[in-house]
């Protein structure tokens, strides 16, 4: 069960759907900002996001739901209990891009330079919403000792929170939500440089967040699973194979458009 944040008469808000409303609104901001320098407008952006998000969790349910549908075959009503966990990022990811395809279409925007703007954003609101699984205890990893998260110099709080039921776990979303935290910058560090292309930035992202979650999976002990692979390091090796893909081809290009304008200039020399 969820950990109640706030009780507002009979409305409960918890901690978990605390953790993704931040990340969504800080993400929000984010790509707001950097849209308006590619001269997309605020209320683009705005209804970018918030359909993204809707369908987004909506993915992330059904692919979470497809998962584990012994369980909630039985229990139907547990479906739509989004605030007790189970979302799976990669059926959010999934899901988001292809609602963000379908608008930036219809409004003409171009969608590989929206991805590019939004991929920072995406990653800042992993980051964050990692620790509603905390909150919820769940997306752990295996039983560890309490000298072992010590020896971490884990805060006592997180020490306390990865005490369940009777053992200490590794804190997978603490991990996950570092490392996504440390893409976050990266990703800002590219996104900055003078001669990034159109393309880098989301190729950049796939490598980072297919190696983080493809190493944090491997600590996990509640995969999705696909007969014996665990599903989430299945796309994560999908993730950075398009990864590097997009980023030789995104190479390629800039080379012969560099050389394209060299040789114009000798020409006209």
């Amino acid at each position: 069960m969820s950990k109640i944040a706030i009780n507002i008469g009979p409305v409960s808000i918890t901690w978990y759907s605390i953790c993704i409303l931040t990340g969504i609104i800080l993400a929000g901001i984010v790509i707001n900002k950097e849209a308006k320098k590619n001269n997309i407008s605020s209320a683009f952006v705005t209804n970018l996001v918030f359909w993204c998000v809707v369908f987004g969790i909506l993915g992330a349910r059904i692919y979470y739901v497809l998962f584990n549908l012994d369980y909630y075959s039985a229990a139907p009503i547990e479906i739509i209990k989004v605030w007790n966990g189970g979302l799976a990022i990669h059926g959010g990811i999934i899901a988001g891009v292809i609602t963000l395809i379908i608008y930036c279409k219809k409004y003409g925007v171009n969608v590989l330079k929206m991805i590019d703007i939004a991929a920072p954003g995406l990653i800042l609101a992993q980051a964050i919403g990692r620790w509603g699984n905390f909150f919820n205890a769940e997306a752990h990893g295996g039983a560890v000792s309490r000298a072992f998260l010590e020896g971490l110099h884990l805060p006592e709080f997180i020490i306390d929170g990865m005490h369940i039921n009777g053992n200490y776990y590794h804190p997978t979303f603490l991990y996950e939500s570092i490392l996504c935290l440390i893409g976050f910058f990266v990703l800002i560090g590219v996104r900055s440089l003078k001669n990034t292309k159109l393309g880098a930035t989301t190729s950049i992202y796939l490598i980072w967040y297919g190696l983080v979650r493809f190493f944090v999976e491997s600590l996990r002990t509640d995969s999705l699973m696909l007969g014996n692979i665990k599903m989430a390091q299945l796309i994560s090796v999908f993730m950075v194979i398009l990864g590097i893909i997009m980023f030789i081809i995104t190479k390629i290009k800039c080379n012969n458009y560099n050389e394209e304008k060299a040789a114009k200039n000798e020409i006209k020399y």
